[in-house]
């Protein structure tokens, strides 16, 4: 939880300002939306990631991240929700966190070479006001024709198995890609910050206050 300030914040209106929950226990996230230099607490939504049959990778990451938000939003109706999720997209073909070091290899062998689109949804929900906004934030990615000593060698390096894709973009896993496209630097990492920080100033939250 970041410390919050001594006396509430207010809005332009004069009163306090809604407290902001980010439903993720993801450090990349809580780093990220720290950025904002908001008081915010984090708190674990405890939603199922199972795709649903035949479901696309960008209808997944935005299915998920409303259902991260609604989760800590129906125990704290007041409060602002951000919720967020990232799948990475392989012609279609989702591929999420793999956990282990066999799963992240056969991603990253499927990757080489190939361009990957990464899937960053974020949602922010309130319900005692009504407000719900979701947004996507596409990340085209090519990745280089990579060895498989080189998989190795980044996998036993960073260890990225909380990572969708395998890959993290902030650390060495940049050495494993040609070009990234996008129009948010931070959605790759897992919050696109220029989108949330929209959302939030719709929501009520003061930025920059």
């Amino acid at each position: 939880m970041i410390t919050a300030s001594a006396t509430p914040p207010q809005n332009e209106s004069g009163t306090p300002q809604r407290s902001v929950i980010l439903a993720s226990t993801s450090s990349y996230r809580r780093e990220l939306l720290a950025r904002l230099r908001i008081d915010f607490e984090v708190m674990s939504p405890h939603a199922d990631e199972t795709p649903m049959p035949g479901e696309a990778p960008a209808a997944l990451a935005l299915r998920l991240a409303k259902a991260k938000a609604m989760a800590v939003a129906q125990q704290h109706p007041e409060a602002i929700v951000i919720g967020s999720d990232q799948v990475a997209d392989l012609h279609g073909r989702p591929l999420g966190k793999p956990g282990t070091h066999i799963k992240a290899v056969q991603q990253l062998q499927s990757m080489r070479g190939q361009t990957v689109t990464f899937q960053t949804a974020v949602a922010v929900v309130c319900l005692s006001t009504g407000f719900h906004e979701v947004d996507l934030a596409a990340v085209k990615v090519k990745f280089r024709a990579l060895t498989d000593t080189e998989i190795e060698n980044y996998l036993q390096a960073e260890r990225p198995y909380d990572c969708a894709g395998s890959a993290k973009s902030e650390g060495l896993g940049i050495a494993l890609l040609e070009s990234i496209e996008n129009d948010d630097p931070t959605a790759l990492i897992g919050l696109p910050l220029i989108r949330t920080a929209r959302m939030l100033r719709a929501a009520g939250t003061q930025l920059l206050a």
